[in-house]
């Protein structure tokens, strides 16, 4: 009650004094206008900030994504060096990395830090041979990348092939000694058009590239004359395994000051007018009403300037309306974004200028915010544009409400990220096309984190050699260890146990089996790569070298054929001149004892011994040629025979000799046991073996002869045993088998018969090997496969 009568009070006294009262109007109007313009700044420089800070980090991770990549394009082309320090395919793959990354002009190997090998040649020829090591310009930074093992970029220099140029070095390390560099050379113009420096508004901020001057540690700056940077406003960004900074320039910090002048400069006139207005009211209130008026006008004017200055935005934004979705206000930014007037985009309205595959979440979060779910949210999406074109846009909403109240509109802020998005389209493409380079090469390239051990890569390759998918591969932990063929796996692991510990750079071969059963002869190359001295990654190549250990296998196969083809006939020649010289001595001696003889009966008595000679001859060429004949038989058929067969045979021809000398058999032979031999052969091989058993029989017993047929590993055995005389192979061993060669005083000995079984056996790719005591037996085992 007593406010009620205090009030008209308060408000008589203002109108009772309307100098002090326009004066007081005027003041507070003032502060008033001051304190807006102070916080219009604030809002003004912290959008400015956002956007510098928002273009900075752009251009820093295109530079860093393009500067890892050229990384990774490096490693590539280190893992094509061979053990002989060699790069394979050096101009091919260089080729490749250069398509795959354009920034790349030049490629080159190092080894020991001199130049050997440049891709392209062209143009590069003075560089052949020099030794980066003695640079006069980076020592101290090629020098420091060997001992921290990291890659490190350098210059911009002056190119002789014109234009500015960066280098990058990546040191490599073969059994972690340093072997040299793989080297990349970058124009300085293509990596910062990669980067988006064309993008940027020129008229508004100044790109800097700078660098530490390796002599005077002196900061240097290009394309700019600029010296000192204290009075200027910008943004720095110090790039990674280099000397190099980025600034980005407020070209016109001044420009803030201009708008926020004219506003304060308007709003204090306002004040003082307001006040002025406000005094003349209370003096003359027959003129309220005109000056009403004429305040209105201003203040649409007013208005008509503060739209103004909300149109220069240089984002763009709207006020849609909460409960139906329609535009209600837009900036020109907006406008020119979509392409469309502000009536056009108030009539298609929110659904007909997103793209259909984000209405539904767009107007989920709409309905989530008039609900209170959420308070505000931001997203990327679509819009379709008046041309039809598709631009991704940053879309931060807000709700305009008061507390405790459903929000009747809702504020939007919309940036332009287009460019963003082909930026990092084409990043995409770029790995991709890294993967598939990677995935090109004739071996598995693989990548296992030490930290965590977990395999990180595994390449395509891994369903040619091993026929399992990446996702077999990558989702088993013990994949590798699992697929080991069982009689390589110990030493598999125990080899790569040892380098793993010492983190020793190394290559080793084993078997692995494939999906389909097969084994495949892998040589594994691995490597390791270090942060800050410690070997965080080992990373390495699985190479198919199944076709090159067939080939060596054959190779041995042939070389040991050879080697005992000569044996033979070398043997063979020394048998060859011995007997038939002895022959030819004995014919001359018994034809000049003809010659001298001094009677008849002599001569006949010499033509007698010269017939016998004759005859010895006679059968000493039989026996040389069916020797001959095994030797030379190079269609020999060899087929699955029947052995219990072939035994009833020899015994059905020496069964007067059995029965004779009482032999007794022992046979442990299957009666549908095989061997893959000739016909021909077997029954002799069976025939001689048995043969000499009965004949080289032990006087005082009668003949056993035991016969087994079994398998060891993968070939056949046929063993034949008797309990005759046996040999004393320490002194005979070595001429076992050779020709002509007897052991006993039997009378029919002729030293044959076991030459031509072993040549027969050899010309079946089989062996024979005897075991023998005197007085107690013999044992002899033929191997066929």
């Amino acid at each position: 009650m007593n406010f009620n009568k205090k009030w008209p009070n308060f408000i008589g006294w203002f109108l009772e004094r309307p100098k002090k009262t326009g004066y007081f109007l005027t003041l507070i109007l003032n502060v008033l206008v001051i304190l807006i313009c102070f916080q219009r700044y604030h809002m003004l420089r912290e959008d400015q900030e956002r956007e510098m800070n928002a273009i900075s980090d752009q251009l820093y991770e295109n530079i860093e994504q393009s500067l890892k990549n050229c990384q990774a394009s490096l490693v590539l082309l280190a893992f094509t060096i061979n053990d002989n320090g060699i790069p394979q395919d050096f101009d091919k793959v260089s080729k490749e990395l250069i398509k795959t990354n354009p920034i790349i002009s030049t490629l080159q190997v190092d080894p020991g830090g001199i130049i050997k090998y440049i891709y392209p040649m062209q143009g590069n020829e003075k560089a052949m041979n020099l030794n980066i090591l003695d640079s006069k310009y980076n020592k101290k930074e090629i020098l420091n990348s060997i001992k921290t093992k990291k890659i490190f970029f350098a210059g911009p220099l002056k190119l002789k092939q014109g234009g500015m140029g960066i280098f990058a070095w990546l040191p490599v390390y073969k059994d972690n000694k340093f072997w040299g560099f793989t080297t990349a050379i970058l124009k300085l113009e293509n990596l910062l058009k990669t980067a988006g420096i064309n993008s940027i508004d020129h008229t508004k901020y100044e790109f800097l590239f700078s660098n530490i001057h390796t002599k005077t540690n002196q900061e240097e700056f290009y394309f700019s004359n600029r010296t000192d940077l204290t009075k200027t406003n910008y943004i720095s960004k110090k790039i990674p395994n280099s000397n190099w900074k980025i600034y980005l320039i407020e070209k016109n910090p001044s420009d803030l000051y201009l708008p926020l002048l004219i506003l304060g400069t308007l709003g204090i006139l306002i004040g003082i007018l307001i006040g002025l207005l406000t005094m003349r009211l209370l003096n003359t209130p027959e003129k309220l009403n005109l000056l009403l008026k004429d305040q209105e006008t201003k203040l649409l004017k007013n208005e008509l300037k503060f739209k103004t200055i909300f149109d220069q935005a240089t984002i763009g934004f709207a006020i849609v309306d909460a409960c139906t979705s329609e535009f209600r206000e837009a900036n020109n930014k907006f406008c020119e974004m979509l392409g469309y007037t502000f009536d056009e985009i108030k009539e298609k309205g929110i659904v007909n200028l997103t793209h259909p595959d984000d209405i539904q979440s767009t107007l989920l979060d709409l309905k989530k915010l008039e609900a209170g779910i959420i308070n505000e949210y931001s997203s990327e999406k679509r819009c379709i544009t008046k041309s039809g074109k598709i631009i991704w846009v940053n879309l931060n909403f807000s709700p305009l409400w008061e507390n405790y109240e459903k929000p009747t509109a809702f504020i939007a802020f919309i940036k332009d990220i287009t460019e963003k998005k082909e930026a990092e389209e084409l990043i995409a493409k770029s790995q991709s096309r890294f993967k598939s380079l990677i995935d090109t090469i004739d071996g598995v390239v693989w990548e296992y984190n030490i930290e965590t051990s977990t395999s990180t890569f595994i390449s395509k390759k891994v369903e040619n050699i091993l026929g399992y998918t990446v996702e077999d591969y990558m989702n088993n932990p013990t994949f590798w260890e699992d697929h080991i063929y069982p009689e390589d796996r110990e030493f598999a692991l125990g080899i790569s146990t040892i380098v793993n510990k010492k983190h020793i750079n190394h290559d080793y071969e084993y078997r692995m089996v494939t999906k389909n059963g097969k084994i495949v002869w892998i040589r594994d190359i691995v490597n390791f790569v270090y942060e800050n001295g410690k070997p965080v990654i080992s990373r390495g190549i699985m190479i198919d070298i199944t076709a090159m250990k067939e080939a060596e296998k054959d190779l041995n196969n042939s070389f040991h054929l050879v080697s005992e083809q000569n044996k033979r006939l070398l043997n063979f020649s020394y048998i060859v001149s011995h007997n038939l010289r002895s022959h030819t001595s004995n014919i001359e001696s018994i034809i000049a004892l003809i010659e001298s003889a001094d009677s008849e009966d002599d001569r006949k008595e010499m033509m007698k011994l010269l017939k016998s000679v004759s005859n010895s001859l006679d059968e000493t060429m039989h026996h040389l040629n069916e020797v001959v004949n095994i030797n030379t038989n190079m269609s020999l058929v060899i087929e699955p025979l029947n052995l219990s067969q072939y035994l009833n045979k020899a015994m059905d021809v020496l069964s007067e000799q059995i029965k004779l000398h009482e032999a007794s058999f022992i046979i442990n032979v299957p009666d549908d046991g095989i061997v893959n031999c000739n016909s021909a052969y077997l029954e002799s091989i069976l025939y001689n073996l048995i043969s000499n058993a009965i004949r080289y029989r032990h006087p005082q017993r009668k003949p056993i002869i035991t016969i087994n047929l079994h398998k060891k590993r993968d070939k056949n055995v046929i063993e034949i045993s008797d309990n005759g005389m046996g040999i004393d192979l320490a002194r005979h061993g070595d001429k076992i088998f050779g020709m002509y060669k007897t052991f006993s005083n039997n009378s029919d000995a002729r030293g044959i018969g076991l030459f031509i079984t072993k040549n027969q056996i050899d010309a079946m790719g089989g062996t024979i090997t005897v075991d023998s005591k005197p007085n107690e037996g013999t044992t002899f085992k033929i191997y066929f496969k």
